[in-house]
């Protein structure tokens, strides 16, 4: 049996087909409201883009041995995996030993088909092509990508961007928001574009939201989040071993890498709204922009200095080098989108309110100024 799940972003659309449930449910899991998944009979997908993962066995060994047959290759670092790339005819052929993946690409038909023998990880990579077809087709289009989080006001659209290197408070930003009536759109990335004569659309970059084990408990959600696991329940399988026993301990000590990263809790975005209460938006149009700064000990207040944006604000090829476009997805287009959209998008935000706040982790604090900051942007 062949299932099917369709994703749909503005007026991108991709459809996931596989002859397991797994890797379909996946894609309807995880993408699920910020990018319209739903799941249909694979009888009515139709002319558009499609990327098809089936656990085959033999079609893994077929295409692998065409990209060991002697013809020109490039090995390529994909997700974490060295991946061997070559071409056959028009078509991008790549096989990934690590996570026995064979893959084939027809760029001009967006069409993209991944064979496999293990199951989880079909199930991940079909998901890592499906949101990597949907970008390309919206960055052909005039978006770019933007390095922030976002908030959509329900009543009006009105969305708000949170701008900041790392640790800056960006996600904590957009969850306060979000759990004081505004809807999540996005906790670290969205998709943007000009439109009409000043506006700039906004609509969501899908994936797991990493929160801190400090975030979590001042939030609230860390009894939430003990309770859930302690019924069977499970975060994103990113999510490393020590964060899940610290939840069932109830330590909200942060826990760090050997490489000075901090180890956090992997939220899928369906338990947004399940587990934690916050409505989750499928779009909306830029109003206004937040820098925000963690001051742990400093009273939340509007600081003096916002800046205004820079290059590190825009995600770009370079930085999107987890992900390179090895399959020609993009055709010649930037991870970042054009040069001349995010010039243009850049300078329509600079016209819209701007605001440095000063967060603490006094969370009450915190999300009192936020709301007050947030009622003066209209």
């Amino acid at each position: 049996m062949i299932n099917a799940t369709r994703l749909g972003a503005a007026m991108a659309a991709v459809t996931v087909l596989s002859n397991r449930a797994e890797v379909t449910d996946w894609a309807l899991r995880y993408f699920g409201p910020w990018w319209n998944a739903t799941s249909l009979d694979a009888a009515e997908v139709y002319a558009e883009a499609v990327v098809i993962a089936d656990v085959k066995p033999a079609d893994y060994e077929e295409i692998t041995l065409l990209v060991h047959d002697g013809r020109p290759t490039e090995t390529v670092n994909y997700a974490k995996h060295p991946v061997l790339v070559a071409r056959d005819g028009e078509d991008i052929i790549a096989t990934s030993p690590g996570e026995e993946i064979a893959y084939r690409s027809t760029p001009s038909t967006g069409r993209l088909t991944l064979a496999g023998t293990n199951p989880q990880s079909l199930t991940l990579a079909a998901a890592r092509l499906a949101r990597e077809s949907i970008r390309s087709q919206l960055l052909r289009d005039g978006w770019a990508v933007l390095h922030a989080s976002a908030v959509v006001r329900p009543d009006d659209g009105a969305t708000l961007l949170a701008f900041g290197d790392k640790g800056a408070g960006k996600t904590t930003t957009a969850l306060l928001l979000a759990s004081h009536g505004w809807q999540l759109l996005a906790n670290d990335r969205v998709l943007v574009r000009p439109i009409g004569e000043l506006g700039v659309e906004v609509v969501p970059w899908p994936s797991a939201a990493a929160l801190g084990l400090g975030l979590l408990h001042a939030l609230g959600w860390d009894v939430t989040a003990r309770e859930y696991l302690r019924t069977g329940g499970s975060f994103h399988p990113t999510q490393h071993a020590s964060v899940t026993e610290a939840l069932l301990d109830g330590s909200h000590t942060p826990l760090w890498d050997g490489k000075g990263r901090e180890r956090k809790v992997q939220v899928f975005p369906d338990q947004f709204p399940e587990l934690f209460n916050v409505p989750l938006a499928t779009g909306g149009q830029a109003a206004g922009l937040l820098f925000p700064r963690v001051d742990a000990n400093a009273a939340p207040d509007v600081i003096d200095g916002a800046r205004t944006l820079g290059k590190a604000d825009f995600m770009s090829g370079a930085t999107e080098d987890r992900y390179p476009d090895v399959f020609e997805l993009a055709q010649g287009v930037d991870g970042g989108g054009k040069e001349s959209v995010r010039t243009e998008v850049a300078s329509r935000l600079s016209a819209l309110t701007h605001r440095a706040v000063r967060l603490s982790h006094d969370i009450p604090a915190s999300a009192a100024l936020l709301d007050k900051v947030a009622d003066t942007i209209r």
